[in-house]
């Protein structure tokens, strides 16, 4: 069994003024016959994983690149065509083969390409013909659409938000992909469409419970269930795929598969309204951190969030923080590659006035004007993503006042303890730790957390889905219509 993989990966804000380079993709670029590592790089895992199961002598593993670029706006039209005509000539290169694994996100938006996966998927079918199995792992912040579902043979998307089983289902795709090739698997396709927007954060009671239930019906009924996966839907993808969707595939027990399809997303359609964090305003935010008698509270803001698109510059809860002289806090990160240049030219130890965040767009807020000493430098930092590494460019910390904050040249949200340990602020030591992320923090931050709290920080990142103004999202749709039928699609 010869099998060929590579990956192409970004979730693209369409309501963002930051456009996805050909340059941010090659700084994330996983070349053909790198690795296998201890950890996998983020956005490589079903490479990784390929890797170590043909090492183990499982199949033939040809390698093409991988390619991630941190969530940002739409991606270069040049950029996209150019990438994907790599990876499509690699394949090219490998025929024939009986396999093809495509590590995608599921939530790119290209310029000229609406349906971007669909678009490489197709292309993929259209080289290797009809006889070859193609698998893709997607993101669950992903689109779902016909073309991708009517050109590969099974797609799986990691269950668990935050993504902590990115390689546990990295090898469930692997298993049906080679349980298609030698013992003739037929997975068929079943999809509902919840018809609603909203977050579904698996670290909370109610979506906990979903996936634990979902989990165990694979287990169950493994005879035919092949995969469920749990489409939360990118919401800020404007596309007329946005929407919350379930996917099941059974093994040639299409009947079973609607049936399953049908029961679980009316259980997600009930539970409208109520998986989602609600927010603080700043004031109250700080207010309830401080009156906390357990350390730390860790407060997330999820509007300024790198995984969102967000430029995770915003200065409006820090400015309140220094403004109300707010003592042992830990902030960040904050994207800011000039004061993080400055603070490396200065030197652990030096104080300078710097000015901090507030630079891409309104949403930004206001530059924080300050004078800083410089406590911590990071050549290369980078963070854990559940099993993997991320990486976040070289890092600094500073101290104003009582308040600790990070700072990166690499775009990106706090996933773990290390965006703060690295250049040595000590998360554990502070009464509250803000941290700019929606979800992803939870897996590393919340064992540490005395409580868990989120607050409006007044970035780009809407929370509220009915102000969304959105323009190609098929309409009605819940929230922002009252009324809206959830059916099966396929």
């Amino acid at each position: 069994m010869k099998v060929f993989v590579a990956g192409l990966l970004t979730e693209t804000n369409s309501f963002v003024n930051l456009p996805t380079s050909i340059e941010t993709f090659r700084q994330g670029h996983v070349r053909p016959g790198q690795g296998p590592t201890a950890a996998p790089i983020a956005g490589a895992e079903l490479k990784w994983a390929s890797q170590r199961r043909a090492a183990a002598g499982e199949f033939e593993l040809v390698e093409g690149s991988c390619f991630r670029a941190t969530p940002a706006g739409l991606t270069s039209r040049q950029a996209y065509e150019e990438l994907r005509d790599e990876i499509l000539g690699q394949l090219a290169a490998a025929l024939p083969v009986d396999a093809v694994l495509l590590a995608l996100h599921g939530g790119m938006i290209a310029f000229g390409y609406p349906d971007t996966e669909g678009d490489l998927i197709e292309r993929v079918r259209q080289l290797v013909g009809e006889q070859c199995v193609i698998g893709v792992e997607f993101d669950p912040h992903c689109l779902i659409t016909e073309k991708r579902l009517a050109n590969s043979d099974v797609i799986v998307l990691y269950k668990e938000y935050p993504h902590t089983d990115i390689v546990e289902q990295a090898d469930r795709l692997i298993d049906i992909v080679t349980g298609i090739v030698k013992r003739g698997l037929r997975p068929v396709a079943s999809l509902y469409d919840c018809r609603q927007i909203d977050s579904y954060p698996t670290s909370a009671p109610h979506m906990r419970a979903f996936i634990d239930r979902v989990k165990s019906i694979e287990v169950s009924r493994s005879d035919q269930v092949i995969s469920i996966s749990v489409v939360h839907g990118f919401v800020y993808s404007d596309s007329p795929d946005l929407s919350t969707r379930i996917l099941v595939y059974t093994n040639d027990a299409k009947p079973l598969g609607d049936e399953l399809a049908t029961t679980l997303g009316n259980e997600l359609v009930a539970m409208r309204g109520k998986t989602a964090p609600s927010l603080l305003g700043i004031d109250a935010a700080i207010d309830a951190g401080l009156a906390s008698a357990a350390f730390p509270v860790v407060i997330a803001d999820p509007t300024d969030n790198a995984g969102g698109g967000a430029p995770s510059d915003n200065t409006e809860v820090l400015a309140r923080l220094l403004a109300r002289q707010t003592g042992k806090v830990a902030f960040g990160p904050v994207w800011d590659p000039v004061a993080v240049r400055l603070c490396f030219d200065a030197g652990i130890g030096a104080t300078l006035p710097l000015r901090i965040g507030g630079k891409v767009a309104p949403t930004s807020g206001t530059p924080v004007d300050c004078v800083a000493e410089v406590i911590g430098l990071k050549r290369g930092a980078w963070q854990l993503f559940g099993d993997s590494r991320v990486e976040c460019g070289d890092a600094a910390a500073i101290r104003i006042g009582e308040v600790e904050v990070a700072l990166t040249t690499g775009r990106t949200q706090a996933f773990s303890l290390e965006a703060f340990t690295q250049v040595g602020i000590d998360p554990l030591a502070k009464q509250m730790v803000f941290v700019k992320s929606v979800n992803h923090f939870m897996a590393h931050f919340g064992p540490i957390a005395a409580e868990v709290l989120f607050v409006d920080g007044g970035g780009p990142l809407q929370r509220d889905y009915s102000a969304m103004r959105y323009q190609y999202v098929r309409r009605p749709i819940w929230p922002i219509d009252a009324e809206a039928a959830p059916l099966l699609l396929i």
